[in-house]
């Protein structure tokens, strides 16, 4: 239940952050350009805060429902002005002023997240070091040569300083099918050896929607081994159904001693679909469980799962970790490119999927977004603020697709009126309001059926 509160107030301070930057920018923009601004909401519904400014008149709004927020502005479209303010009236503005003013809304989405970013880089950004583990035989990773050991170094020339990079790096490697993929390694020699993942198998990556990104390449990351102690079970899976329970430790498994997580792994992966006795100790009592074993395809064959992970180690060797931190000079560069690679991600990811040659899995609605929330919050604050620019820039490009309800179809809309010298008719822009609408509400309701999908298993 605290992890579940946790989680939920971990949600709703995103929103909360990210709403107000974007409604903030339509605010400050309107404000600088001369439009007065009725109201400025954070939330949808009943006002559980509200405030009137004593100088400006704006009524300033916290509502019950924090799913997004709104800037009302004068408008003659909306009600009755005053011919003492209809200067100030948002239609009465020139389409330059308009587009600015809708346009400000992800512009300053987009800034927060090169701020959060800053932060993170200037801070220090910690991760696992990248340094492969298991090479599994006859995969892509095996026929480009890689081995036990290697570091990665680079990926399509850019620099992995962490795992967490290494996985982003493959990513947008994997929106191009045009030539092999280059990886620079350094062996366990300490020689760099550049190895190259076929073009194909890069791509496929995010095809089926699989978080395991490395792994479908047939690589893992080196862990540090330890003993098989059951740290987290996955609901609904065997091993929660054959009765394993949480701080369990693996002894024997089919007979054979187990001494460490790895072995244990190892053993799983070998038995798919069988249901063979596995020996534990529990709060001291050694026991004999039934376990009955799943399976899932990877690498081109099926292997055993059970839906468990090991407990994590009370200290891990320094050398398994790795830093990047730059400068506060250096960081913006990098805090840029960060936005502009996650953008051109994101874009190439959602043509993928619309022409079939991704998952929807790939898509993330709000159950997603409140678990990650949850887990990067708990992680500490630079997991958080990383958490906070990868959605602010999400939110930020979404906004600006050409979607009518969205900042982006009323960027199209005044485009329109710049060319052809007049603004489209109520009744067209009514239409398209409504197909924008019927658009959206798909996209919602995919998101919610991936997220429960997801969820259920």
């Amino acid at each position: 239940m605290d992890s579940l509160l946790f989680t939920i107030a971990a949600f709703i301070v995103a929103l909360g952050v990210l709403i107000t930057v974007h409604e903030f920018g339509h605010f400050w923009v309107a404000r600088r350009l001369g439009v007065k601004v009725l109201r400025f909401s954070v939330g949808f519904g009943r006002p559980l805060w509200k405030r009137v400014g004593r100088t400006d008149g704006t009524e300033y709004v916290v509502a019950a429902i924090p799913l997004g927020g709104y800037v009302k502005m004068l408008d003659e479209r909306e009600g009755s002005v005053p011919d003492a303010e209809l200067s100030r009236a948002f239609n009465r503005q020139s389409v330059a002023v308009r587009s600015a003013i809708v346009a400000a809304g992800p512009v300053f989405n987009y800034l927060f997240a090169i701020l959060a970013f800053w932060l993170v880089y200037v801070a220090g950004d910690s991760g696992a070091r990248p340094w492969v583990g298991e090479v599994v035989p006859e995969t892509p990773a095996a026929q480009a040569g890689f081995e036990p050991d290697d570091e990665i170094l680079s990926v399509e020339g850019e620099r992995t300083p962490t795992w967490e990079s290494v996985v982003y790096a493959l990513l947008s490697a994997s929106m191009s099918e045009s030539h092999p993929v280059s990886v620079r390694v350094r062996d366990s020699g300490g020689a760099e050896r550049l190895r190259r993942l076929s073009a194909q198998a890069v791509a496929g990556i995010a095809e089926d929607g699989d978080p395991d990104v490395i792994g479908k390449l047939g690589l893992s990351l080196k862990r540090p081994d330890g003993p098989a102690i059951v740290g987290r079970l996955v609901s609904g899976e065997t091993a929660e159904r054959s009765g394993l329970k949480v701080g369990d430790r693996i002894l024997e498994a089919g007979g054979i001693p187990v001494n460490s997580w790895e072995q244990w792994v190892d053993w799983v992966r070998l038995h798919p679909n069988q249901t063979l006795p596995v020996q534990i100790e529990r709060e001291d009592r050694p026991m004999t469980l039934e376990l009955a074993i799943g399976e899932i395809e990877r690498y081109g064959q099926r292997i055993g799962r059970i839906g468990a992970d090991r407990k994590p180690l009370d200290t891990v060797p320094p050398e398994f970790f790795a830093q990047l931190r730059l400068g506060p000079v250096d960081a913006v560069g990098a805090a840029v490119r960060k936005c502009w690679d996650t953008s051109l991600l994101t874009l190439r990811l959602l043509g993928k999927i619309l022409v079939g040659k991704a998952s929807v899995k790939n898509l993330g609605g709000p159950l997603s977004i409140a678990e990650v929330a949850g887990k990067s919050a708990s992680y500490g604050l630079i997991d958080f603020l990383k958490f906070l620019g990868f959605v602010s820039v999400s939110l930020g490009l979404l906004n600006l697709l050409p979607i009518p309800v969205l900042d982006g179809g009323h960027l199209l809309f005044f485009l329109v009126e710049a060319v052809k010298g007049s603004p489209l008719s109520e009744q067209a822009q009514l239409q398209a309001q409504r197909v924008g609408m019927v658009m959206l509400l798909a996209l919602m309701v995919l998101a919610f059926y991936v997220d429960l999908s997801r969820l259920l298993g």
